[in-house]
């Protein structure tokens, strides 16, 4: 009698916030339970991998300077494990399709037959300024954001170079390296150097700074706690001088908030 062939299993691209496990979605949560297989990039925290109990798990983070699998690997232990019949969660920060490569997983899924989902996640753009009290829309301040990937020139250039000075909030993931060439960018291009900005550093982890202040002071900005692996992200325009007064505020219910949840 021949063994019926067992179906392909599914791979669902979630997205795993800003680090805390309390914002996760509840479909995350579902799917990682009931994980098979987990492939973690590199700034998601432990603890949320240990939310996978019964999976397997393999390490597939990219950081600068150290060797990794490459995308195209990545992609082939996905379709190996599902076309096994595998529950596999690629578990990535923030949201899947922003800046996640997410949308190249996807089409790599579908072009080999495989079954896949995306479980969106709160992106990092987004929830890193509003934990901080930086909201990235204000009525009267700013009617929109963009956001841009800030590891290299020819990233943000073509966004940024194209914006009005102060016409919206900028959000700028991956730039706390090159901050001062980023800002330097922007004054060249008629920002006003007293423009509010803020660096967002480790938002929702243990440890999480935020400094504030000018651009033209964003360069020389010290946001340090410590621990070089925490997500940093720059925010500038008027909405940051909101934080000055939202900041403590959201500090003070913090507490409050946690026995509330408990």
């Amino acid at each position: 009698m021949t063994a019926l062939a067992r179906p392909p299993g599914l791979v669902s691209l979630v997205g795993a916030g800003p680090g805390d496990p309390e914002l996760l979605t509840r479909r995350a949560l579902d799917r990682l339970a009931a994980a098979d297989l987990v492939l973690n990039d590199a700034l998601v925290p432990d603890e949320l991998v240990r939310l996978a109990p019964r999976a397997r798990r393999f390490y597939v983070g990219k950081r600068a300077g150290r060797h990794s699998i490459d995308q195209d690997g990545i992609h082939k232990l996905m379709i190996r494990a599902a076309r096994r019949g595998d529950r596999v969660v690629r578990l990535k920060c923030g949201d899947p399709f922003v800046f996640g490569r997410g949308g190249e997983e996807a089409l790599a899924l579908e072009e080999a037959g495989i079954p896949f989902e995306v479980v969106p996640g709160l992106s990092s753009a987004i929830a890193g300024p509003a934990l901080a009290g930086i909201p990235v829309t204000h009525r009267g301040l700013a009617s929109g954001f963009v956001v841009v990937s800030g590891h290299a020139e020819a990233a943000y250039a073509p966004i940024l170079g194209s914006l009005a000075p102060g016409a919206a909030t900028v959000v700028v993931l991956m730039g706390l390296g090159p901050r001062a060439s980023i800002a330097s960018y922007l004054i060249a291009r008629g920002w006003d150097p007293a423009t509010p900005a803020g660096v967002v550093l480790g938002a929702s982890h243990a440890g999480a700074a935020t400094w504030t202040g000018r651009l033209d002071a964003l360069g020389a900005a010290a946001v340090d706690t410590g621990d070089a692996e925490l997500p940093g992200l720059l925010v500038i325009g008027a909405v940051v001088g909101l934080a000055a007064t939202l900041a403590p505020a959201l500090a003070a219910a913090t507490p409050a908030a946690a026995t509330a949840n408990s």
